[in-house]
């Protein structure tokens, strides 16, 4: 029992030591951004660019392909539920719906995780190993400033720009198959959609991609930061980066649905 309890202690100690090293994290990063130039220090603008075109514009392709499959899962689910109540036709509305409100960030959250996220965790662990952290440092130079903040920036504008298009996307995916299984025309189809969304649903997935993509950056530097151990330690960084940020999405997701749906 002595060392069931020694075990607990130390994982929970370990659980209130890593949130409070992303507080610490987030902190110092809205610091550099907000206040850097002042300093003479600004965040880097070709990095932070740099971040949006991988983090962003590289993830399209498969950001479309997988929003656009849960749009058809979605009208097939639905199509074959209501069926039972010869209410096919109202399958729009949970499309509509769940994609704003639930699948849009969360597959999109999920997705940046396992791309920017692990890239971020071996890029900054690669560099911790290699002893190139110590010398940003020796030089004068902050690692959160240099590394953290324009990766933290570059996620809290595209991963919401991703929701938007996931959006966009999963709703065609469902636009597509209702027109080949109901004879619905795609202008009934997005006129109804139209009708359901309202601005509410839209701002909730809104929201919660800022989030997403704010635990993505942190989980992910934050790991890359604590590596040690050569090679396999940036191999278990990676790994242990793109769980935990799976996991938290999905009960921050979890939570946001719960206090923004009472």
């Amino acid at each position: 029992m002595r060392q069931i309890a020694h075990s607990i202690g130390r994982a929970a100690t370990g659980l209130v030591e890593e949130f409070g090293y992303y507080l610490a994290l987030t902190v110092e990063s809205l610091y550099w951004l907000c206040w850097g130039a002042v300093r003479g220090q600004p965040v880097r603008l070709a990095a932070t660019v740099a971040q949006m075109r991988e983090t962003g514009v590289a993830a399209a392709p498969i950001v479309f392909m997988l929003s656009f499959a849960i749009g058809v899962m979605l009208a097939i689910q639905g199509i074959h539920t209501l069926r039972q109540f010869g209410a096919e036709t109202q399958v729009v509305l949970g499309i509509a719906l769940s994609v704003t409100r639930e699948f849009g960030p969360l597959i999109t959250g999920i997705l940046v995780a396992g791309r920017s996220g692990s890239a971020l965790a071996a890029r900054i662990g690669s560099m911790q190993v290699n002893q190139e952290i110590d010398a940003l440092c020796v030089m004068g130079i902050s690692p959160v400033r240099y590394l953290a903040a324009p990766a933290v920036l570059a996620l809290l504008v595209m991963v919401p720009a991703l929701t938007l298009f996931a959006d966009l996307t999963a709703l065609f995916g469902g636009a597509v198959f209702c027109s080949l299984e109901l004879g619905m025309s795609h202008v009934a189809y997005w006129d109804e959609a139209i009708s359901f969304i309202t601005v509410d649903d839209i701002m909730q997935g809104l929201v919660k991609s800022v989030l997403f993509g704010l635990i993505v950056a942190l989980v992910g530097i934050s790991n890359g930061f604590s590596v040690s151990g050569g090679a396999e330690g940036v191999g278990r960084a990676t790994t242990r980066a793109v769980v935990l940020s799976i996991c938290y999405l999905v009960l921050a997701d979890m939570l946001f649905t719960y206090f923004l749906n009472r």
